[in-house]
């Protein structure tokens, strides 16, 4: 098997990279970077177009395919599950230094670069979404559709077959997940188990309860650990539930017990903490797409299953100041138009005016995310007058005003740096990186190989 760290194992891949980009590596300071994984990778290499009259194909970028192959093969043999890669000039003839970083135990990875993500300044902290529980709500009621014996009812009418839990094996279950099932699910389960043994055609099951019914003992609680959300996209959600919502907006509740999936990835609950306007009970949506919030389907399982009610019911927002401001060209117009004392998360995007001061947000109680593009801020240093920030993620030069003057936020649980994916060198933004963290006493990202040779 090719060794991960054998010049020879990268070398096809390097001669395809070189090739593609020898103007750029023999310029001074040139370099490419990539990342490559068992399941996925990020290497810049140019699409080579198909013959004309016919689709791509794969013998198309055969020699791509089995560049990279190889080095997931050594990927596999060397129990990883992934590796980032910086590759420059060296002094020789056609020669070239390859670097293989590494991420320890501080850094999330980046996604689809070479560059490190979120660098992670305490141990075991999470995003604010991701710790908030779900809040108390006075007077919340099962819906009136909720009907026990309707249920089981029409799904014996519907499913004659069917093989039903017994009382053990629904016991085994709620142990397993430390609540009782709730009344309706528990009423399900008594007359459809939903073993795959059980059925002929898989789609029986579906098309009588409005989804893909999971077996009984793959059923479980979508607390928020169950649901990965990265710092990067965690740190810039906000849980709000307002008086009209019938789901609370939070990332996970021990109290939505899942129960099957929509066919496209997306979970199906029962959710036991509904919303103000929601009923204990009700039937909810969680999408593998977003990282926070869930949609109502139904406000009780017999109304799903029975009635076939699967797109909830409207709703009329209350207009509110918004927890997450975007102060870009073409949105929020100003820090003193997004400034308001709820505000959690401020992102400066994209700006065609003089830079910035965050002086109008100064002294506001809950903001917790700074993120902002390169050169918008007026004055780096004033983040230092964000007393309650969690999460700072900035341009490479923006970190370097802070760290020159010593200004970098002593209560961070985690920041990013936003590299530009080719132009910025990774190498560099990993010595800024380890900066940051030195600040914080944690270890650096210092697991880096570096390998040359020729690549003709």
């Amino acid at each position: 098997m090719p060794a991960l760290h054998d010049f020879t194992t990268w070398q096809p891949l390097l001669r395809l990279l070189y090739a593609a980009h020898t103007e750029t590596l023999t310029a001074p300071g040139g370099h490419v970077a990539g990342q490559i994984s068992p399941g996925a990778c990020s290497v810049p290499l140019p699409f080579r177009p198909p013959q004309p009259g016919r689709a791509s194909q794969v013998s198309d970028s055969q020699e791509q395919f089995d560049a990279v192959g190889q080095i997931v093969e050594a990927l596999k043999e060397n129990g990883s599950d992934g590796v980032s890669f910086v590759v420059e000039a060296s002094s020789a003839p056609s020669g070239i230094r390859l670097h293989l970083i590494r991420l320890g135990s501080s850094a999330e990875p980046g996604v689809a670069t070479a560059h490190p993500g979120t660098l992670l300044l305490a141990d075991g902290a999470l995003p604010e979404p991701v710790r908030r529980l779900p809040e108390p709500v006075p007077g919340v009621v099962p819906a009136p559709s909720a009907d026990v014996e309707l249920l089981q009812r029409t799904l014996r009418e519907r499913l004659p077959d069917a093989v039903g839990a017994s009382d053990e094996e629904i016991a085994a279950v709620e142990a397993r997940l430390g609540v009782p099932l709730p009344t309706e699910l528990r009423a399900l389960y008594q007359v459809v188990r939903s073993q795959y043994e059980d059925w002929d055609d898989y789609r029986e099951p579906y098309d009588t309860v409005g989804c893909e019914l999971f077996p009984l003992g793959e059923v479980y609680v979508a607390d928020a650990a169950s649901r990965h959300v990265p710092w990067k996209f965690g740190a810039m959600e906000a849980v709000e539930t307002g008086p009209e919502d019938a789901v609370q907006g939070l990332v996970g509740s021990p109290g939505w017990i899942v129960f099957g999936d929509n066919g496209g990835g997306d979970r199906i609950a029962i959710d036991l903490t509904p919303g103000p306007d929601g009923h204990v009970g009700q039937v909810i949506i969680i999408s593998h797409e977003e990282n926070i919030g869930a949609g109502l389907v139904a406000d009780s399982l017999t109304d799903m299953v029975v009635h076939r009610h699967f797109d909830g019911r409207p709703v009329r927002r209350t207009e509110r100041p918004p927890l997450v401001a975007y102060v870009n060209h073409v949105s929020v117009p100003s820090f003193e138009a997004a400034a308001h004392p709820g505000l959690e998360v401020l992102s400066l995007g994209v700006w065609e005016k003089e830079p910035l001061s965050l002086a109008p947000v100064f002294g506001l109680p809950r903001l917790r995310t700074l993120s902002a593009y390169p050169g918008t801020l007026a004055d780096p240093c004033e983040i230092a007058r964000l007393t309650h920030l969690e999460y700072l993620e900035l341009p490479p030069a923006e970190w370097r005003v802070l760290l020159d003057a010593g200004a970098v936020p002593t209560g961070l649980l985690a920041a990013g740096i936003e590299a530009h994916r080719q132009q910025d060198n990774p190498l560099q933004t990993i010595a800024l990186a380890n900066e940051i963290l030195a600040l914080y006493g944690r270890p650096p990202i210092s697991d880096i190989t570096v390998l040359e040779g020729a690549v003709s």
